[in-house]
């Protein structure tokens, strides 16, 4: 349980790779590029705890990062999904009081992510899953994807809708004249913003929230942008030659959607957000190894909120969304 004095910190967007997934995906040039991440994608105990220690951060909850297994056939991605579901399970067994997880999910073929969340939660303990963009080009909210969010509202956990490299035809048409140059354009410079926003956009706009009420999802990155536009979002789908124009964006987003502070350590956006959402909306995460544990770790003194609000942020709101 939080204590507010000395709450307990929990980040929740924390990455891990198995080398299944990652070498059946990832470009050779690209993980050499990167190697002092890489190094720490593929430690699943003694640097990753030694740095958490360091940094006071007592829990991760491990999720593959990018790729993972929305790409490819659907035989393939259900096997590996599978294993490295299997393999997670172990690192999280030989620390418990460290870790806990999020599945990865086959979803090329849709009904198998379904039957894998399933297997995941009630077999192993996990505390939800995480999709990383778009799955072969077809965004999350078709309604092929629907019999995942079935089991997620059935199960009670929640779907964590993470970044991936946006498609291919809008690489070309926003982003390549300036690739070579500012490479991260397309990735957490902008690029993975826009991707994700649009998912969580669509997510609402699909009337998954009103067959399955009970979905939650996470998005990371204070909420990819989406809490500063939350009011003229919604102001804009409420005018006159949309569908309903008594529809509530706002409402949906608020009532469906937890945001996370993962790779985000401003104080002037976690205030946006805190008073768009509200502060039990918000948890804690870093986004390692992606983003070292220490800016996180010196930020949290930082933050302008009483020492109630700041217990949920760090801990209080994963324990209860998590059933940590």
């Amino acid at each position: 349980m939080t204590n507010k004095a000395n709450p307990r910190i929990i980040a929740i967007e924390e990455h891990y790779w198995d080398r299944e997934v990652a070498e059946t995906f990832q470009d050779g040039d690209a993980v050499r590029r990167r190697s002092p991440i890489i190094e720490r994608l593929y430690d699943y105990s003694e640097l990753r705890i030694q740095e958490m220690d360091e940094a006071g951060i007592d829990f991760q909850v491990l999720s593959h990062g990018a790729p993972s297994t929305q790409r490819g056939d659907a035989e393939t991605s259900v096997k590996l999904a599978r294993n490295a579901n299997d393999r997670l399970y172990d690192i999280v067994g030989a620390h418990p009081d460290r870790f806990a997880a999020f599945a990865a999910l086959p979803t090329p073929d849709p009904l198998a992510a379904a039957a894998e969340l399933e297997r995941c939660v009630t077999r192993l303990g996990f505390k939800g899953a995480m999709v990383h963009g778009l799955t072969n080009g077809v965004f999350f909210d078709d309604k092929r994807f629907w019999p995942i969010f079935q089991v997620a509202q059935e199960l009670d956990v929640p779907l964590y809708v993470h970044p991936a490299t946006p498609h291919p035809a809008v690489v070309e048409a926003y982003y390549q004249d300036y690739l070579k140059d500012f490479p991260s354009l397309l990735t957490a410079g902008w690029g993975f913003t826009v991707e994700t926003a649009t998912q969580g956009i669509r997510l609402v706009l699909s009337g998954v929230f009103d067959a399955y009420p009970g979905v939650k999802i996470i998005l990371g990155h204070l909420g990819e942008g989406l809490p500063f536009y939350l009011w003229r979002i919604n102001q804009a789908l409420a005018r006159q030659g949309n569908r309903d124009t008594s529809f509530s964006f706002r409402d949906y987003f608020c009532k469906h959607f937890w945001i996370t502070t993962s790779g985000f350590f401003s104080n002037p956006a976690l205030l946006c957000c805190v008073m768009e959402m509200g502060v039990d909306r918000i948890l804690f995460s870093v986004d390692y190894p992606f983003v070292d544990n220490q800016p996180a770790a010196d930020w949290i003194p930082t933050i302008p909120l009483s020492a109630e609000d700041k217990a949920k942020i760090l801990s209080g709101n994963a324990e209860k969304l998590l059933k940590l």
